[in-house]
């Protein structure tokens, strides 16, 4: 298999740390799910987001072209997004993250309640061992 070059390999880790966040994955799905929405609607898709968060997001998501702003000359303004070809492919790239979700929602779900219950005495026994170990200097 070819090795991608450097440009390639910039361009994926410059990707993933912009998308990899919280809000861009689902302002991407409500897009993807949707079409074509209104600003306010799409706040309100995606729930507990700031319209500071929001506006930041949607922005960095136009100017990586996934994301069109469509103006529409009236009074109020009226502002739509909607997912250029691009951010199509992106979305459907995130849809495996998704199924994988639904898939092993119970199994991650599980594990992490294995870990805290393992985690307890475990963190009671090192304070005592450094409790131990600090009395004996």
């Amino acid at each position: 298999m070819r090795q991608p070059g450097p440009e390639i390999e910039l361009l994926v880790r410059d990707m993933i740390g912009r998308v990899a966040d919280k809000w861009t994955m689902l302002i991407l799905e409500e897009l993807a799910e949707h079409g074509t929405l209104r600003f306010t609607r799409l706040g309100d898709l995606v729930g507990d987001i700031s319209q500071k968060m929001l506006t930041k997001t949607l922005r960095q998501l136009e100017s990586d072209g996934l994301v069109l702003r469509t103006v529409h000359p009236v009074i109020p303004p009226h502002v739509d997004y909607r997912l250029t070809e691009l951010g199509l492919s992106l979305s459907e790239a995130f849809c495996g993250v998704w199924e994988w979700a639904e898939k092993y929602h119970a199994q991650v779900a599980q594990a992490r309640q294995d870990f805290q219950s393992a985690a307890l005495p475990r963190s009671s026994g090192r304070a005592v061992a450094a409790q131990d170990t600090d009395s004996g200097t």
